[in-house]
């Protein structure tokens, strides 16, 4: 994944390009530390995949389902929410005193790869930390992404 590009690129186990998705990463950039709210970089992996089978524009909170659906309607009565939609690919650090262990583990910071409403912008910094999808681009990812599944992020 790079961050300059905001850009996440799938590629097969020989180096070939098999998918590439526009992203929106964090509003405060890149960094580690817990409370930064910044994207973590390095080597990572999936750790859980959590919504399988849930509806397009599934609200989650708390890695569960809600039992709603985002609407615009909805988003109007909760306007502080950062919506966590469709499917939640949870990522774990790899690298000891990078992204993983104390004050700057990705895994407990609840770093995602996760959807989002369809206004917000993609390939611009917006999130608070995780990896906004479009929604349809996220449960064509989520299928293809089995945990355990590096994920660089650069």
């Amino acid at each position: 994944m790079s961050l300059t590009d905001q850009a996440l690129n799938v590629r097969a186990d020989d180096g070939a390009l098999l998918a590439s998705y526009s992203v929106s990463t964090a509003l405060n950039g890149p960094g580690e530390q817990d409370g930064s709210g910044c994207t973590p970089r390095g080597k990572h992996y999936i750790r859980a995949r959590i919504g399988a089978g849930q509806p397009l524009n599934t609200v989650f909170r708390g890695r569960r389902p809600t039992g709603e659906i985002y609407t615009p309607e909805l988003a109007g009565a909760y306007p502080e929410r950062d919506w966590i939609l469709t499917r939640i690919l949870w990522l774990c650090g790899r690298e000891w005193g990078l992204n993983r262990g104390p004050g700057v583990d990705t895994f407990r910071r609840f770093i995602y790869i996760h959807g989002t409403p369809d206004t917000e912008p993609m390939g611009v910094p917006m999130s608070h930390g995780c990896v906004r999808m479009r929604n349809h681009d996220l449960v064509e990812l989520f299928e293809r992404a089995p945990v355990g599944m590096r994920v660089d992020i650069e």
